[in-house]
């Protein structure tokens, strides 16, 4: 079977606008589809520059014998039908090794067309070490390797402003963008780069903040043989992800003539404000999956898509974000049902195996950041305990009850057969050494512990009595019996 090259997807040369720290699968599945969407539908006319911004391993060679070829291909649920969709990425046009090919990596700061940069280095990347280098060719970090970029480029162009980049950082932490400068400006103060560079960052550079949201599977091993065969080519690089996408990108300066990419018809919002969406996607799509994940697991079921399966949850998860969650957000009403409705069709995605231990990660901290506030916000709007919710909280206790610390996890037992939950030490030593406690005496402590929950939990009226409630049903008749009893479809 002959491979994927430029001779099977022939695309013009275009000049490159992008520069994109990392090659990972969330990349290319994601911002270089775009943009490749973007080359087919509008005047956007770029390509893309990989940069390997780390010195281990890389894909870096197979990308070459593709000639920056490859596949994405989509697969989930649209509409409530199973569909595959399937795109040749035409939109990489070079790779370069930052430390193996330093002086061609370098000399893209001088690149006349280069408009964006674009970074996924992990949680981990964007951090500031005042121990980085100016000299270092190139910088340790990622803020240093932007940094001297930028100088380079503001001194090579003589600070002309319309040679400044837009910064696109697409690494998961709050407010992205914000951090990411903050650690540039830093350097250029310990680096001695003076105020005329300064200068230029605030009023030539854009620093966006973004969310993204695509669930991306990446390279499916143990069928990539045979979706190969189907395609008719072979794709060492092939990417898979799920068909739904959303990127949300905050700036003060508007930069969509620049980035066309909802005019494509793709999930692109242009804001100054981000929040709101922030906070749709962490009370709606996170907060689904830890409310419902504990009690689904110990109904028996090991992946979210068997959950989904069984009406009894579906009902249950479905329930808990129209009533309870949906009404504490302040986005349109018909915006926030229709992600919700689109969460609902992730969940059931036929093509993805997510397995439920594995949400359940840090399950305490998670239910903090996800559930506490759409209870709280729900109990001073209505008076009310939010069920699902509330119920959650003893579904959650009751996954982590009676079990021991074995080798830095909390072992418990489901019909007689153990898991292991991975959380904070303190969470696990709660409940390793709580085991003795009624279910009374655990809920207080549980619910009233602050470095689990911050102050304000303990104080909600009635919830340690409803907690208490249904974690002692839940002992007395197990998770599924007291779920179809008190939530029946």
């Amino acid at each position: 079977m002959e491979r994927l090259t430029a001779s099977m997807a022939a695309a013009p040369q275009r000049p490159v606008k992008v520069l994109q720290f990392g090659e990972g699968n969330f990349l290319r599945a994601f911002v270089d589809y775009f943009i490749d969407i973007a080359n087919e539908k509008t005047d956007f006319n770029g390509s893309i520059a990989l940069v390997k911004p780390i010195q281990m391993g890389t894909l870096f060679p197979a990308f070459k014998d593709q000639d920056y070829r490859y596949t994405v291909m989509l697969r989930g649920l649209v509409d409530g039908e199973a569909v595959e969709q399937t795109r040749v990425i035409t939109s990489v046009s070079d790779a370069v090794d930052a430390y193996a090919d330093y002086d061609r990596y370098a000399d893209y700061a001088k690149c006349e067309t280069l408009r964006f940069v674009v970074s996924n280095t992990t949680e981990a990347g964007i951090v500031l070490d005042e121990s980085d280098k100016l000299e270092l060719c190139p910088p340790n970090t990622y803020p240093g390797k932007l940094t001297k970029f930028l100088y380079e480029r503001a001194e090579h162009f003589n600070y002309a402003e319309d040679k400044g980049l837009v910064i696109l950082p697409v690494e998961l932490i709050d407010d992205n963008g914000i951090m990411l400068k903050k650690c540039v400006k830093a350097l250029t103060k310990i680096w001695n780069l003076g105020e005329k560079f300064e200068k230029w960052l605030d009023e030539a550079c854009v620093f966006t903040s973004t969310l993204v949201d695509r669930i991306v599977t990446g390279y499916p091993r143990g069928e990539a043989a045979a979706i190969c065969e189907k395609l008719g080519y072979e794709d060492n690089i092939i990417v898979t992800a799920e068909p739904f996408g959303l990127w949300v990108i905050e700036s003060d300066k508007d930069i969509s003539k620049d980035l066309p990419l909802p005019a494509c018809g793709l999930p692109v919002i242009y804001t100054d404000n981000q929040k709101p969406y922030k906070q749709r996607k962490v009370r709606i799509l996170n907060g689904a999956h830890t409310s419902f994940v504990p009690a689904a697991f110990q109904c028996g079921y090991d992946i979210v898509l068997d959950a989904m399966n069984d009406p009894m949850i579906l009902n249950f998860m479905q329930k808990t974000l129209y009533d309870e969650v949906i009404p504490t957000l302040d986005l349109p009403k018909e915006d926030l049902m229709n992600f919700a409705e689109a969460v609902t069709g992730r969940f059931k995605n036929p093509f993805i195996k997510h397995a439920l231990l594995s949400i359940c990660l840090n399950s305490v901290s998670k239910w903090r950041a996800r559930c506490m506030p759409s209870l709280l916000v729900y109990m001073e709007r209505t008076g009310k305990l939010p069920e699902r919710l509330t119920f959650s909280i003893a579904s959650l206790m009751s996954l982590y009850r009676g079990g021991k610390i074995v080798d830095g996890k909390l072992e418990c037992l489901r019909d007689g057969q153990p898991y292991q939950l991975q959380d904070d030490a303190a969470v696990l030593e709660f409940f390793a050494n709580s085991g003795d406690m009624t279910p009374a005496e655990q809920v207080k402590a549980f619910v009233s512990n602050e470095a689990f929950f911050g102050p304000d939990l303990c104080k909600v009226p009635g919830l340690i009595e409803s907690v208490t409630a249904s974690l002692e049903e839940i002992i007395a008749k197990g998770v599924k019996a007291v779920m179809t009893e008190k939530f029946p479809c």
